[in-house]
């Protein structure tokens, strides 16, 4: 089941959501983001970046365009030890860049995730 937090925050005109669910395999990641983007505004973000760790077919990530976007992703789920769950941050961009800011925002949402699902 899809679990989406609508827009954790806002900087320069950008927003950001976090979405995530359960998947053990890349069969149910791609399943899950075709799910997410039939939401319309999701279909229309400028970047749904992901990150998954696999119990049984370790790391897979996309950056969906927000270079290394994914790899933040990746590194606070092996931290918080989640497995089987896709965690995806999405930016609607505003016109401005962020510069590092971007991964800050990228690190609030999956921490808001996390907390959604074990508080």
């Amino acid at each position: 089941m899809l679990r989406k937090l609508g827009p954790i925050l806002t900087d320069r005109g950008s927003k950001y959501a976090v979405s995530g669910f359960v998947a053990q395999d890349r069969t149910a990641i791609d399943a899950g983001l075709k799910e997410l983007r039939r939401d319309k505004p999701y279909a229309k973000a400028t970047h749904n970046t992901w990150g998954a760790v696999l119990s049984n077919g370790g790391a897979v990530k996309s950056d969906d365009g927000e270079s290394g976007a994914g790899m933040v992703i990746l590194r606070m789920l092996e931290r918080a030890e989640v497995q089987d769950h896709v965690v995806i941050v999405t930016r609607w961009y505003g016109g401005k860049h962020l510069g590092g800011d971007r991964f800050r925002h990228v690190q609030t949402c999956v921490d808001a995730y996390l907390e959604a699902l074990t508080g």
